[in-house]
């Protein structure tokens, strides 16, 4: 292995000089470890339980890769309901209770609404600015409230006919189209979030905005992926030279960056330059924010508006597709769930017109099937973490200040005690109780100051895709070439969101007249 050329200019560094900055690097760790060890001792009695700790690297090496949240659900059945791990000198707490969940991250939230400092994601690749990971304190508050104005339940109405056409649109294209099935989700998901965030109408399967925007949100899953990067185990390296070797993280968020700022720029000038002349969809989040400030708007308001949106759109996009795929696949696994939803629908709006949002209230068995999509699979099993700011005591544990918060969602929701055979998806488990249900979604969408701020949006999107499929369409598992039906495997791929894969069915309409419908309809604002 030769050290690498030297760049026009730039004098060349010996390998081994190489290895000795990387060397003093690594000793710099292990001499934080070991005062992290010295000084945690005397409070390690007082902390909450949890697996064997090695000396220095503690439990570093015992949370798998692949699904951490099995391994977190075991472990949840040894240690309770809170236990504590140790990661190279990071405290970890894991919760596996919704109600200790609500007490630190809902009635303590003023402690415990930071983010843990993510340094590929934020530091290197730019996604600091963004809301999922930016720090609490002003800037924070201020984002959250700009996505109030525009998506909360008092105002998230205007927007329901664009996620009922988008819907539509999208039934009618799987019935019509072979093309992979996550695929058509992912260009309807997007054409709703960006028709509400910036006025902008999709019109092409390649649109270049999507693609940017899916590759951001893509880039990100990566980057913030725990245990993927070295630097984010190693700080200092950050402000080692990118031409060392091992460290072609700094060309890899180079370049993330540079698309995060792009795509975030110019989908917001777009937006505010043709919803001035008329030719954006409007409403639009973006307009609606820069009408609210009459004229007036800051520079500063501008930016965190263009941060705003860009966080709406790449936090919809995955989280909607996940849970949209995860639907279909209960209804392939559970044919009779499927059979009773439609049969409620059919009983409530009839074979006249197409479901609207607004039929939501008188439709309690799907409002119990949406939730249960929630539980079953949710699409963020291991909760976005928190970071707690100071020092704390829950139960007689000790919580030392730093330490990494992370809510156990899968846990949660499969608690055999809270939900008997956990893993079987059944809607009936709710008896039609809102207050059930909403259990389920105050776990599933985050707690405290750190909630999903476009719950009622997600909700809209989601109930309008779930309910426009059971009206028109039978999902129907695939063929083999000897007629045998093949229901496609539960299974997912390790990342942040929790996403099936390789799902695959026939969409069957119900009646010719449910497609004529659903063609008559798609000449609306879509």
């Amino acid at each position: 292995m030769q050290a690498p050329h030297p760049t026009p200019g730039q004098p060349g560094v010996p390998f081994s000089t190489s290895y000795a900055a990387l060397a003093v690097a690594v000793v710099m760790l292990l001499v934080s470890l070991l005062v992290h060890e010295l000084s945690a001792y005397s409070k390690r009695r007082s902390m909450p339980p949890g697996p064997f700790r090695w000396p220095l690297i503690g439990n570093a090496l015992q949370v798998p890769q692949v699904h951490p949240w099995l391994t977190c659900s075991r472990w949840a059945r040894v240690y309770g309901d809170i236990f504590y791990l140790d990661a190279l000198g990071q405290h970890i707490v894991v919760i596996n209770s919704a109600t200790v969940a609500r007490e630190l991250l809902d009635r303590r939230s003023s402690i415990y609404s930071g983010r843990p400092h993510l340094i590929m994601a934020g530091d290197l690749a730019g996604y600091d600015r963004t809301l999922i990971i930016l720090p609490y304190g002003d800037e924070f508050r201020q984002q959250r409230r700009l996505i109030s104005q525009t998506l909360s339940i008092s105002t998230i109405g205007q927007y329901h006919n664009i996620q009922e056409a988008a819907a539509r649109r999208l039934v009618l294209g799987v019935i019509d189209d072979s093309s992979p099935l996550e695929g058509q989700i992912k260009m309807n998901i997007a054409s709703i979030i960006m028709l509400v965030t910036y006025g902008y109408t999709v019109k092409s399967t390649e649109d270049v905005f999507v693609e940017r925007a899916i590759k951001v949100m893509e880039n990100f899953t990566l980057a913030e992926m725990p245990g993927t990067w070295l630097v984010d185990m190693i700080p200092q390296l950050k402000y080692f030279p990118s031409w060392m070797p091992g460290l072609t993280f700094h060309k890899t968020a180079k370049a993330w960056r540079k698309l995060l700022y792009t795509t975030s720029r110019t989908l917001y000038q777009w937006s505010k330059e043709h919803s001035n002349n008329g030719t954006a969809h409007l409403p639009n989040l973006c307009a609606s924010v820069l009408a609210n400030a009459d004229g007036k708007a800051t520079l500063q308001l501008e930016e965190s508006l263009m941060w705003v949106a860009l966080a709406v759109l790449s936090g919809g996009l995955d989280t909607n597709i996940s849970t949209i795929l995860s639907f279909i696949l209960a209804m392939l696994h559970y044919p009779d769930v499927q059979k009773k939803a439609q049969a409620e629908i059919d009983a409530v709006v009839g074979s006249e017109r197409l479901p609207q949002i607004s039929d939501r209230p008188s439709l309690p068995y799907i409002r119990s099937l949406i939730a249960e999509v929630y539980r079953w699979l949710p699409a963020g099993p291991l909760g976005a973490p928190h970071a707690l700011d100071e020092d704390d005591v829950y139960d007689g544990y000790f919580l030392p200040k730093g330490s990494i918060i992370i809510p156990n969602v899968w846990y949660m929701l499969h608690d055999p005690n809270i939900y008997p055979e956990p893993d079987v998806f059944k809607p009936e488990r709710y008896g039609g109780s809102d207050i059930e249900m909403k259990k389920v979604t105050d776990i599933a969408f985050g707690f405290g100051r750190r909630a999903c701020p476009g719950f009622y949006f997600a909700e809209g999107t989601i109930f309008s895709i779930v309910m426009t499929v059971l009206a028109t369409c039978d999902i129907m598992p695939i063929v083999d070439d000897h007629g045998q039906e093949i229901i496609p495997d539960i299974k997912y791929p390790t990342k942040a969101v929790l996403c099936p894969e390789d799902v695959k069915c026939i969409f069957r309409p119900r009646s010719e007249k449910a497609k004529s419908a659903l063609i008559h309809s798609t000449t609306s604002i879509l």
